[in-house]
């Protein structure tokens, strides 16, 4: 995890890769769990994203992940990989046993797991042709 100052930018985003159908179908679930409305969205692909990554050049350049970004107090903190999938299942208040299980592995693990699978996503899941549009009552959660 990063952390640099930022102006400007929701509490809480949700980076991911707007042509991988499994993660099009995961912002479309946390959608629906999160109840209280805290998560924006951002595709890796578009312009918020870029800024992201111009502002911390400690993200890899070919990051292959979901990336999540937190604003606390002005200081902004930005994690990937399974630690990024394991704040923003506490953000939303998701619990369960694998979520219990997986957090006790070592982070190099966890880590290496959630890269094994990102691999093969778009051979299991499929690769969509353009990012698709939010719902429409929903919209104003995802940021270019």
């Amino acid at each position: 995890m990063v952390a640099s100052t930022a102006a400007d930018v929701p509490s809480r985003v949700v980076f991911y890769d707007g042509v991988c159908a499994l993660c099009n179908r995961a912002v479309q679930q946390l959608l629906r769990l999160d109840r209280t409305g805290c998560l924006w969205f951002a595709p890796l692909q578009g312009s918020t994203a870029a800024a992201l990554r111009r502002r911390h050049p400690e993200i890899p350049a070919r990051l292959d992940s979901i990336v999540f970004l937190e604003l606390d107090e002005g200081t902004e903190r930005v994690c990937w990989h399974a630690e990024a999938l394991f704040r923003i299942a506490a953000t939303i208040g998701l619990d369960s046993w694998q979520l219990r299980w997986a957090r006790r592995l070592p982070r190099w693990c966890a880590d290496l797991a959630y890269r094994l699978f990102a691999r093969v996503r778009y051979r299991a899941y499929g690769r969509l042709a353009v990012c698709p549009l939010p719902p429409s009552d929903k919209r104003d959660r995802f940021l270019p």
